[in-house]
């Protein structure tokens, strides 16, 4: 069935109660791994029996929620406890790309812990049929995770030696800076301040077609003709798809792996290139990164270079620059055979739990009209979406929930949170970029893409 452009749009953007003891460590596993130029990542594995559902009394099993220890450098007695909270992905791809933390370490004396978000990774309350059906997926929630933070702290600070006085401070990016923030809201007690890095806490509430104005602008401050160039090649691909020698050409030059050749399949391409565009800009950092992707430093301006052509050009000189842009992306070590358009960012992302999310409380409105931005117009129809959302899951999504459970813009009565937001980011639209109080401080990274801040220290 072919997806609505509402509910495509909103895809596209797609990381215990009767049991405090923590597993003994000839239970756990240790990791040590080694980046070129960066502290070495060296780190126990534990799993902690954790509530399923924290929230009611009749469902009282428990699943095994794994989380990641670093103690090398702490203090004992006081040294503070650097809590990562887990995104929508496996918690290891986030450890090993949160170099922030290990950075800073040894200077703070630091413990850090690095825990899994429930449905993700190997964190799954039913095992293998965590996916299988709605009442499996209904403790999929950012409050259920967050009540599993906070509770696998206090286990932390009670059975670990010397933690009872460690001061707890929660860290995160992304949907991990989101409930970074909203640990340090809901659980005060828990954790005495929280840095929350390109986190859109309030993506619910702005307008829907302020997310792809900044990737727009991105590209637009990247290179001379770069965005209005995407911007026309929408209906080039109309115009070269329309016939059957269109549709070879078009997947001959872009390489794809699969030849299109209806035109689902052509919109589903134009979807491929759409989150390429905003992948790139979330990811334009000014070093060479493997963060979705092996990318150069800088990739939107490298992707421009293949772009910056006047308007006389013809269709297929147009579509052959969009070919090479896209390759930055996707073939940047020249080791692709062929592009798969079912493949944009990572396997360590866990996509399909994002979605449901999405199709629940984590309803964050996108548009775009094509004139304030360079993609083709698409709405925001909340109804189309929550159709599409009980076809896949058999769950609508409570629209106003988030706003509601957390509070919007009024959040003023909170303390002790850092936002840091790049101007780059496309995320920084739902990002608290305005200090609101002595102790909730907007930080605005001047050339930043999504949460630069909390990669590796580097001189660039």
């Amino acid at each position: 069935m072919r997806l609505t452009s509402t509910a495509l749009l909103f895809l596209l953007l797609l990381i215990s109660c009767n049991s405090l003891a923590i597993k003994p460590q000839l239970l756990g596993r240790h990791t040590v791994q080694t980046y070129p130029h960066h502290t070495s990542v060296s780190y126990k594995t534990f799993y902690f029996d954790q509530q399923i559902d924290h929230f009611g009394f009749l469902e009282n099993g428990t699943f095994k929620q794994r989380y990641l220890l670093n103690d090398q450098h702490w203090h004992k007695e006081g040294g503070p406890i650097l809590f990562y909270t887990g995104n929508e992905g496996d918690i290891t791809w986030f450890c090993n790309n949160t170099g922030f933390m290990w950075d800073v370490a040894e200077r703070l004396g630091a413990m850090l812990v690095f825990a899994e978000h429930r449905y993700y990774g190997e964190s799954m309350p039913f095992g293998d049929e965590s996916y299988s059906n709605a009442k499996y997926l209904n403790f999929l929630t950012s409050e259920q995770a967050l009540a599993d933070f906070a509770v696998l702290i206090k286990a932390l600070k009670t059975t670990l030696p010397g933690a009872q006085k460690s001061s707890v401070i929660a860290i995160g990016g992304s949907y991990g800076g989101m409930l970074a923030a909203w640990l340090r809201m809901k659980y005060p007690s828990a954790v005495v301040g929280a840095l929350a890095a390109s986190a859109p806490i309030w993506q619910f509430i702005v307008p829907c077609g302020e997310f792809y104005k900044v990737v727009t602008h991105d590209f637009t401050i990247s290179g001379t003709n770069c965005s209005s160039n995407i911007r026309r090649s929408w209906a080039a691909i109309d115009r070269v798809s329309a016939t059957g020698d269109g549709l070879q050409w078009l997947s001959q030059e872009f390489g794809l792996c699969s030849s299109l050749k209806t035109p689902d399949e052509v919109y589903g391409f134009k979807a491929w290139l759409q989150e390429t565009w905003v992948n790139l800009a979330m990811v334009d950092y000014p070093y060479e990164a493997n963060f979705l992707q092996p990318l150069p430093a800088w990739p939107v301006k490298v992707v421009c270079k293949s772009l910056n052509f006047d308007t006389g050009v013809s269709d297929k000189q147009l579509l052959n620059g969009i070919s090479q842009a896209i390759k930055v992306y996707y073939n940047y070590t020249g080791d692709a055979v062929c592009l798969n358009t079912s493949q944009t960012a990572t396997g360590n992302l866990g996509l399909l739990g994002w979605y449901y999310q999405s199709c629940t409380e984590m309803v964050m409105p996108m548009c775009t009209d094509g004139i304030i931005d360079m993609f083709e117009p698409q709405s925001w129809n909340f109804q189309a979406f929550s159709d599409e959302c009980y076809n896949q899951f058999g769950v609508r999504p409570r629209e106003d929930w988030a706003e509601i459970v957390y509070g919007g813009r009024n959040i003023s009565a909170h303390s002790n949170i850092i936002f840091s937001n790049g101007n780059l980011d496309p995320w920084m639209s739902g990002g608290v970029t305005t200090s609101l109080s002595e102790s909730l401080v907007a930080i605005m990274i001047d050339g930043g893409a999504h949460h630069l801040d909390l990669r590796y220290n580097n001189k660039k």
